[in-house]
């Protein structure tokens, strides 16, 4: 007879690193995600993928923000 598979639970700060990632809250996002990563590493809980995602995202748009910003502000100064 086959094993059943095991049901691993998502790790729900994974979940809430993607959403908040996705949503402008940037830096929180990016934070909860090396959170949640660690998390999963120590549990062994499910959700690596969105937390990776969490981070990516994180990241990229609050670079993408900065860089914005400071090009606005040195359009203005001139």
């Amino acid at each position: 007879m086959s094993q059943p598979m095991q049901n691993s639970k998502t790790s729900g700060l994974s979940i809430a690193s993607l959403i908040l990632s996705l949503i402008g809250f940037n830096i929180v996002g990016a934070i909860l995600g090396h959170v949640a990563l660690g998390q999963i590493k120590k549990n062994g809980e499910a959700g690596s993928g969105m937390a990776i995602a969490g981070i990516i995202i994180g990241w990229l748009s609050f670079a993408g923000g900065l860089l914005f910003f400071f090009a606005f502000a040195g359009a203005l100064a001139l």
